[in-house]
């Protein structure tokens, strides 16, 4: 079944300027912002401008234009925010869930970085 992309979502009307936003970068293909109600010190998400549900959608479908550009803002967006662990930052997680089962709220591919304090571990361990 086809991607569909609902252009009413959230971070479409960011992108278009209908909702404000406190941008921490942005770039031709991408655009980074703090989320509004963070999980850590450091909560940023990064989003491409294009229409992309998710990351298997934007890694098969985006140009690699759109791809090298969100990849590097990521690592810029790591170094702005000083969490880049071999740059003197205590490291970071960056997250990005896709639909039902991985609890994705917004239909726009987005990535968390998150940081600036332990995260504790990602998924608890399954028991045997």
């Amino acid at each position: 079944m086809p991607y569909a992309y609902d252009d009413q979502n959230i971070f479409a009307k960011i992108l278009r300027g209908e909702i404000p936003n406190k941008t921490v970068l942005e770039t031709e293909h991408s655009l980074a912002f703090h989320d509004v109600a963070p999980q850590a010190p450091v909560h940023v998400l990064v989003i491409p401008k294009g229409p992309y549900v998710c990351h298997d959608h934007f890694a098969l479908a985006a140009t690699d234009a759109e791809i090298v550009d969100f990849t590097r803002t990521v690592g810029e967006v790591c170094r702005l925010s000083g969490v880049q662990p071999g740059e003197g930052g205590e490291g970071f997680r960056s997250i990005s869930n896709a639909g039902e089962h991985g609890v994705q709220e917004v239909p726009h591919f987005h990535l968390h970085v998150l940081g600036g304090r332990p995260l504790g571990r990602m998924v608890a361990r399954a028991k045997d």
